[in-house]
């Protein structure tokens, strides 16, 4: 298959998980200041949920823009987190409804642990597809923000028992470091 096609289906997949969670967001009862108030929560999760899949977008573009070859173990774990992405809008509303308290930023957490995991697989399949001529290999090196995050993330879902708030701001964080594309592959990929 070619990976413009995977990329394709993926790019459709990230719009629809895009649109489930704006869906997500309800008009208030109201018309004041205060009716708008009360959605805060919803809103501050979805921004964090949309630029975390905007994040996850973007660096997908140049994984696969990266990679040499797309066979099933690539379709597959492409799959897998796309898979784990799409529970992100389950995890968003949830912790926006119950204004973040523990239970549902723990699963936030989850919710964004799994998907670096996929990740980090999906990034293996890939260079073992093409292990001669990987140049995501050589782009990804000691991949430090790969490693940091899950740890983090875990972190974050401990800490969410004792205190929610640290937790999300572990979180956007993890988000922080990530917001500016991986430059490695970037720069390993100019022609």
């Amino acid at each position: 298959m070619p990976k413009e096609r995977l990329a394709a289906f993926s790019d459709g997949v990230f719009a629809i998980i895009i649109t489930i969670m704006v869906l997500e967001l309800k008009v208030p009862h109201g018309d004041d200041l205060e009716a708008l108030s009360k959605l805060l929560p919803v809103f501050l999760s979805y921004v964090l949920s949309f630029i975390y899949v905007g994040i996850y977008w973007n660096n997908h573009h140049h994984l696969l823009h990266a990679s040499g070859r797309v066979d099933g173990s690539v379709l597959w774990a492409n799959m897998h987190l796309l898979f784990w992405l799409s529970l992100i809008p389950f995890a968003t509303g949830w912790t926006g409804e119950n204004h973040f308290t523990s239970l549902p930023t723990a699963i936030y957490g989850v919710a964004l642990l799994m998907p670096a995991i996929a990740w980090f697989i999906l990034q293996r399949a890939i260079i073992k597809a093409d292990p001669v001529h990987s140049t995501l290999a050589q782009a990804l090196g000691r991949d430090f923000k790969g490693k940091i995050s899950p740890l983090l993330y875990l972190a974050g879902i401990g800490i969410a028992f004792v205190s929610p708030w640290i937790s999300n701001a572990i979180y956007v964080l993890v988000a922080l470091i990530w917001l500016v594309p991986d430059r490695r592959i970037e720069n390993v990929t100019k022609h």
